[in-house]
C-alpha cells in the first residue's frame, strides 16, 4: 500500500493545476467554449479514480463500473470537446454529473477520508458547476424544446439534426428535468418530462427510480393545469402500485369531489340555458377573448421562433430579384482594387450584406485563444440605469479585445474600416461571444432609443450607427440571427461577416433592425462583433435631410 500513498500527492498537483483556470469562472452553462475545460477535468478525475480502484478493487466494485462508463465517455468527448458539447443533452448531462453524481460518488467512498482521491475530489468540487449551472442547462433544454417544437422523446433519444455525438437520456435524466421544471412552477414541462420518464420505465428501462415517484409528480402537474380527469386516472394508477400512498389517497377523494362539483355546475348551466333558450356560444366567445394582454405579446415571439425554425417570411420573386452578389472594393479602395472581396445581399429593408471569406481560420483561432480565458457572462444595457447588467434573455459569455492584446485585432479593425468606410477610432472594442447550452439573445435593438437617453453617455461617442458581425464557427442546427419585424433570417457561416446600419442617415433609429440570436440547438456558436458609433462619421456618412433617409 505504501507506493499508493506516495503517488497521491502527484494526483493532487495534477488535478488542482487543471482546475486553477476554472476557479475564476462561473455560469459554465453559458459558454460551450469554457465548458470544454470541464471535460478535461472530468477525464482527469476518471483517471485518478481508476488508480484508486486498483488499490481497493474488491471494496469498490460499484465505483469501478462508474469509472469504466465515464472513461469511455470522456475519451470520446475530449477528442472533439466543442462538437460533443454542441449536443445540448451532452452539455446538460455534464452539468448533472459534475454537480450531482460525483457528489453521490464522494458519499459512497467517504468512509476513508484520509484517502487522497477523496481529499482531492472534495477540494475540487468547490470549483465544479453549481446548482445554478445544472438548472441553467436544464432550462436551456426546455427552451430548445419549445423554440424548435421538439417532443420529449426526440430529445431523450438524441435524434437531433446534425449531431455528431448521439446521447440518450436515462429515466433519471428525464426525471431531473421534470423536477427542475416543477421547482420553477412550470407544470407544462413537468408533465412532459415526467411522462417521458414514465414511458421509459414502461418500456422496461432499468432505473433506481420507481413509477410511484414519477406518477406522483405527473398527476399533480396535470392537476395544476386544470385537467382533473387525467390527473385522477394517473392517481388511480399510482394507487394500484402503492395502495397505502397517503397523498394519493387524499388526492383521489379531492379529484373525485372536484369532478362531481364540475358536473353539477355544468348541469345547472345547461338547465339555465334551456330555460332562457340560449346556447353555449357565449361561453365559447369568452374563451376566445381571454387574456388580451398576453395575446398582444404573442406576435413577435411567434415570429421569432418561426424564423429560428426556418419558417420565416419568404420574399416575393420581384424583391428577391433585386438581391445580388458581387466583387466589392468599396469605391476602389487601394487595398481591394486588385483583390476585391465577395459580397452578397442578404436582405433589402433593412439593407443587410454578407462578406464571404472575410476572416481567416488562423485569425479566428487566435481570437478564440485570446478570448477564452477572459470570457465572462454577457451583459446588456439596463435602460433604467444606463449600466451593464446580466440578463436571462442573453445566454452567452463574452470578452473584449483590442490591439494591445494582439496587433492582429488592429488589422481586423482596419479591414472593417476599409470595407465600410466608417471611422473605427470611436467604435467599441471587438466583442467576442460564445454561446452556451441553448445559447440565445432574445429580440433587441443595438442602438439606444429615445427613451434611453443615457444608453451610451459614458462612451461619449454618440449612438451605435452600425453593426458588423463576424461568424467564427458553423452551427449544425439553430443559431440564426433573425429580424422578426421584417422576417429576415441570416444563418451562421464560418469565415463570413454581416453588416447593417442601425440608424438612418438622419440619425433616427431604424426600428426594423430589431434582431435576435436564436438558441443554438446543436453545435458551438462563436461570433465577434464591432459596434460602430456616430462620432467621426460626419464626413464619411453625411447626415440626411429627411427622417427616414
Amino acid at each position: 500500500m505504501l507506493w499508493i500513498r506516495m503517488e497521491l500527492p502527484c494526483w493532487c498537483l495534477l488535478l488542482l493545476s487543471c482546475l486553477q483556470s476554472l476557479s475564476a469562472h462561473n455560469d459554465f452553462f453559458t459558454s460551450i467554449g469554457q465548458m470544454t475545460d470541464l471535460l478535461y477535468t472530468e477525464k482527469d478525475l476518471v483517471t485518478s479514480l481508476k488508480d484508486y480502484i486498483k488499490a481497493e478493487e474488491s471494496k469498490l466494485e460499484q465505483v469501478k463500473r462508474w469509472a469504466d462508463k465515464l472513461d469511455s465517455l470522456t475519451a470520446t468527448a475530449t477528442q472533439d470537446p466543442e462538437g460533443f458539447l454542441g449536443h445540448p443533452v451532452n452539455a446538460f448531462k455534464l452539468m448533472k454529473r459534475l454537480n450531482t453524481e460525483w457528489g453521490n460518488l464522494e458519499s459512497l467512498v467517504l468512509s476513508d477520508t484520509t484517502d487522497g482521491f477523496i481529499s482531492n475530489l472534495t477540494i475540487q468540487r468547490q470549483h465544479f458547476p453549481t446548482d445554478e449551472d445544472q438548472t441553467g442547462a436544464a432550462k436551456a433544454l426546455l427552451r430548445l424544446q419549445d423554440t424548435y417544437r421538439l417532443d420529449a422523446n426526440t430529445i431523450s433519444t438524441g435524434n437531433l439534426p446534425g449531431v455528431k455525438h448521439k446521447s440518450h437520456m436515462t429515466v433519471e435524466d428525464c426525471y431531473e428535468l421534470g423536477k427542475i421544471a416543477y421547482s420553477e412552477v412550470d407544470y407544462y414541462h413537468t408533465e412532459l418530462w415526467m411522462a417521458q420518464a414514465l414511458k421509459q420505465l414502461d418500456d422496461g428501462e432499468e432505473s433506481t427510480l420507481d413509477k410511484v415517484t414519477v406518477l406522483d409528480y405527473l398527476s399533480y402537474a396535470i392537476y395544476q393545469q386544470g385537467e382533473i380527469e387525467r390527473a385522477l386516472e394517473y392517481t388511480k394508477r399510482l394507487l394500484e402500485l402503492d395502495p397505502e400512498h397517503q397523498r394519493a389517497k387524499g388526492n383521489l377523494k379531492y379529484f373525485e369531489f372536484q369532478l362531481e362539483k364540475q358536473k353539477k355546475a355544468a348541469d345547472a348551466e345547461t338547465e339555465k340555458q334551456k330555460e332562457q333558450g340560449t346556447t353555449n356560444t357565449t361561453e365559447k366567445k369568452k374563451v376566445k377573448k381571454r387574456s388580451p394582454k398576453t395575446f398582444s405579446l404573442i406576435p413577435e415571439r411567434k415570429k421569432y421562433e418561426m424564423l429560428c425554425r426556418g419558417e420565416g417570411i419568404r420574399m416575393t420573386p420581384r424583391r428577391q430579384s433585386r438581391l445580388f452578389c458581387r466583387y466589392y472594393d468599396n469605391n476602389r479602395n487601394p487595398k481591394y482594387v486588385l483583390g476585391p472581396v465577395k459580397q452578397q445581399d442578404e436582405w433589402d429593408r433593412p439593407y443587410i450584406v454578407r462578406y464571404l471569406d472575410i476572416i481567416s481560420d488562423a485569425e479566428m483561432e487566435r481570437i478564440k485563444q485570446l478570448a477564452k480565458p477572459r470570457l465572462r457572462r454577457a451583459t446588456v444595457h439596463d435602460p433604467q440605469t444606463g449600466k451593464l447588467t446580466t440578463a436571462q434573455y442573453r445566454v452567452s459569455k463574452s470578452a473584449w479585445l483590442t490591439g494591445y492584446d494582439d496587433p492582429m485585432i488592429d488589422t481586423i479593425n482596419q479591414r472593417i474600416e476599409d470595407l465600410t468606410g466608417l471611422e473605427m477610432d470611436t467604435a467599441e472594442e471587438l466583442q467576442i461571444a460564445n454561446y452556451g447550452v441553448g445559447g440565445q439573445y432574445e429580440p433587441h435593438f443595438d442602438f439606444g432609443r429615445k427613451d434611453e437617453p443615457d444608453a451610451f453617455k459614458e462612451l461619449g461617442t454618440g449612438n451605435r450607427i452600425a453593426t458588423w458581425l463576424f461568424y467564427m464557427s458553423n452551427v449544425s442546427a439553430g443559431g440564426a440571427t433573425v429580424f422578426p419585424d421584417v422576417g429576415a433570417a441570416v444563418w451562421p457561416q464560418k469565415g463570413t461577416a454581416v453588416f447593417w446600419y442601425n440608424l438612418f442617415a438622419s440619425g433616427e433609429g431604424d426600428y426594423s433592425t430589431r434582431h435576435a440570436a436564436c438558441p443554438v440547438l446543436v453545435g458551438n456558436k462563436w461570433v465577434s462583433n464591432k459596434w460602430i458609433h456616430e462620432r467621426g462619421q460626419e464626413w464619411r456618412r453625411p447626415c440626411g435631410l429627411s427622417e427616414a433617409e
